[in-house]
């Protein structure tokens, strides 16, 4: 009987957590970031490119061990970003001591950089989080988290990988320079109109004392 109201109470909560926490719909978009993968590589691909634990963590949902994170204690201002892509997830000033061993926030950069779905693979049903750009495992969220959301985003260390203040600003930069160029590029006014310098000037009217003498009426 005890065991029955537990079961029923880990429901309740779940399905709270699951109403509380805020998801994307497929397909949706904010701004720079669509609903649709944006990284899509092959199993071998991701082998190559990331480390074992990262690899095992993040493409095969596996945990890291507690407190073994380099990232667990950083206190240092700037943003969390996915260890497989690069997307932007986490700001540090939404990084909190959870005393849990993980990295943990209150809050995701933007709620679409973050997807979700339940995972019922544990001892009790929990939400798993991933990358939206690339599909990767992050951790876990939960509600004991401290305002103002009340939410924990539980994060594996070796899923994310830290940019300070000055590398996301030189990073900003790098993309508004590139974007700014393709803008350029692509512009219509700048292929279809040719410089006024280069354009020869229309014929001047023929001189009166040359111009044929109209017929008369």
């Amino acid at each position: 009987m005890r065991s029955c109201v537990v079961g029923s109470l880990v429901s309740v909560i779940v399905m709270l957590l699951a109403t509380l926490v805020p998801t994307t719909p497929t397909g949706a978009a904010d701004g720079d970031l669509p609903g649709a993968r944006k990284v899509v590589k092959s199993d071998r691909e991701w082998q190559k490119q990331l480390s074992r634990t990262q690899y095992l963590v993040t493409r095969l949902k596996q945990t890291e061990p507690a407190f073994s994170g380099k990232l667990v204690h950083n206190h240092a201002r700037g943003i969390y970003a996915c260890v497989c892509c690069g997307a932007m997830l986490f700001n540090s000033r939404a990084k909190f001591d959870s005393g849990t061993g993980w990295p943990s926030f209150w809050s995701p950069v933007e709620p679409a950089r973050i997807e979700q779905a339940m995972d019922y693979h544990g001892a009790e049903p929990r939400v798993e989080v991933m990358c939206s750009a690339c599909g990767a495992h992050l951790g876990h969220v939960f509600t004991d988290g401290p305002a103002p959301t009340g939410l924990r985003y539980c994060i594996n260390s070796v899923a994310l990988k830290f940019l300070t203040e000055a590398q996301v600003k030189a990073i900003a930069a790098k993309e508004a320079a590139a974007k700014a160029k393709a803008d350029a590029t692509t512009d219509p006014a700048s292929t279809a109109n040719p410089d006024a310098s280069t354009t020869s000037p229309p014929p001047s009217p023929p001189d009166a004392s040359t111009r044929p003498a109209s017929p008369s009426p």
